[in-house]
């Protein structure tokens, strides 16, 4: 049998334009760009705004012109999730197609009309399946559903380790377009991936926990699944994430080289102690022979 030819790697860096560029951002922008540099491949990125309401005006210059301020370099243009609403319609009315073939079983996506305050009064996270009966179309204002079937889903993190989890017991039925008709988070990511042919993801271990219901999306799709790698997050002494710490501030580009001698710390990489007083260039020469990902710290969270 002939020898399956290796994709090339297309690793990804996708901010959500919602603020500045804080120290957090530049570790998971520093370890995604150093991986895909590492395998040789291409290094895309995307601005993740499904989201309009959080989007903040200008907020994706600003990170666009801090990330290029700290040496980092991307292939392509920089697409916006926001553009590509007609893709995302296309994917979810194939998902509802699939569904209605099979409408002697439970719907695969159903409407649901539960309010926020309805599913906090059941005291669960995991949502209780109120609405599975109810079909399209739905008269009522309605977020869409994708039904959780009982299957464990399992995948080794190349620096958290395996990870599983049931997406019945553990999940639940998960949002894919919410009550105000934006596409939730979770449909949009797998459908950006896919089309884009990323093969590897890394992020922040924040997202590791929204892993399975993406893999999970991606066999409903009939997509590949890449490889996943999860960052330690950075978080201050009450073990808040760096990003929504009070007063969290934006990286000062005054100090560039400093600060992206200290992401490589954080990321295990131990550059030598007078690398920083090298000019930027000098930096990402080193980080780029240097890099080791095994050397990563294996944990969800380390103290800045």
């Amino acid at each position: 049998m002939p020898r399956q030819k290796q994709k090339p790697y297309i690793g990804r860096f996708a901010p959500s334009p919602t603020g500045p560029v804080h120290f957090g951002t530049l570790i998971a922008a520093l370890g995604s760009c150093l991986q895909a540099k590492n395998n040789n491949g291409r290094w895309l990125m995307r601005m993740e705004d499904v989201d309009t309401t959080r989007t903040v005006e200008g907020a994706d210059t600003d990170i666009l012109k801090t990330l290029e301020s700290f040496g980092f370099e991307w292939h392509g243009d920089v697409t916006y999730q926001s553009k590509c609403t007609g893709v995302y319609q296309q994917v979810l009315d194939k998902l509802i197609e699939q569904s209605n073939r099979h409408a002697s079983k439970q719907a695969l996506v159903f409407p649901c009309i539960c309010s926020r305050k309805q599913l906090t009064q059941t005291g669960s996270s995991i949502y209780p399946g109120t609405c599975r009966q109810r079909q399209l179309p739905e008269t009522q204002d309605h977020a869409l559903r994708l039904l959780a079937k009982d299957i464990d889903i399992r995948f080794s993190d190349i620096i958290m380790g395996e990870q599983s989890q049931n997406i019945q017991q553990d999940c639940g039925d998960f949002i894919i377009r919410r009550r105000d008709r934006l596409f939730a988070y979770q449909l949009a990511v797998v459908v950006d991936d896919a089309r884009q042919g990323i093969t590897e993801i890394v992020r922040g271990a924040d997202l590791l926990d929204s892993t399975p219901r993406q893999i999970y999306l991606q066999q409903v799709l009939g997509y590949d699944t890449p490889a996943y790698c999860h960052l330690p997050l950075a978080v201050d002494a009450s073990g808040s994430k760096i990003s929504k710490s009070e007063g969290a501030a934006s990286v000062d580009i005054k100090n560039k080289e400093e600060l992206l001698c200290r992401a490589l710390t954080f990321l295990g990489q131990d550059p030598p102690a007078d690398l920083s007083d090298s000019d930027i260039d000098d930096i990402w020469q080193w980080a780029s022979r240097n890099w080791n990902i095994d050397q990563i710290p294996r944990q969800n969270h380390v103290l800045v």
